[in-house]
């Protein structure tokens, strides 16, 4: 009886260790959080995007702020976009929507091109030991479309 009750209770102490660090780790390898994204060309810092959580369980995300080349405007307007993001500001526009959890790779949503007012469905995930955010928008299917490297904002 006693060695039942120390197995029990070194397996009890295991179970809880093993379940916090899977917490732990979900945590860690969320998407939730700031990134910027950077210029297909250029390879310079374009946007900050805050990507957060809905009460549906999705993932949204919305720009934050833009690094406007030379002689652009902080408050430029998405004059491409259609319906109720038609002339709206850019910084303060969710351009990610609808985005649903498939392990470690969330898809089921789509993204705005503000550049070009076109919506594209989307898929991400994680990489880098969640440095880094791969976010593929595309037409149709996964393989026509073209793939971002985001990075975390620290």
């Amino acid at each position: 009886m006693v060695l039942i009750n120390k197995l029990l209770k070194k397996l009890m102490i295991f179970m809880c260790a093993l379940y916090m660090t899977n917490i732990y780790a979900l945590d860690t390898q969320s998407p939730i959080g700031y990134w910027k994204t950077i210029d297909d060309i250029t390879h310079q810092p374009k946007s900050i995007i805050q990507i957060y959580a809905n009460s549906d369980q999705t993932l949204s995300g919305k720009v934050i702020k833009i690094f406007p080349k030379a002689g652009e405007d902080q408050n430029k307007v998405c004059d491409a976009c259609k319906g109720d993001k038609h002339n709206q500001k850019i910084v303060g526009m969710v351009i990610l929507e609808g985005m649903k959890t498939d392990g470690n790779k969330w898809d089921g949503g789509q993204i705005l091109d503000p550049k070009n007012g076109k919506t594209y469905r989307c898929t991400f995930k994680l990489i880098q030991n969640g440095a880094d955010l791969e976010v593929r928008g595309y037409i149709g299917i996964a393989a026509f479309g073209r793939t971002q490297i985001w990075e975390r904002v620290k």
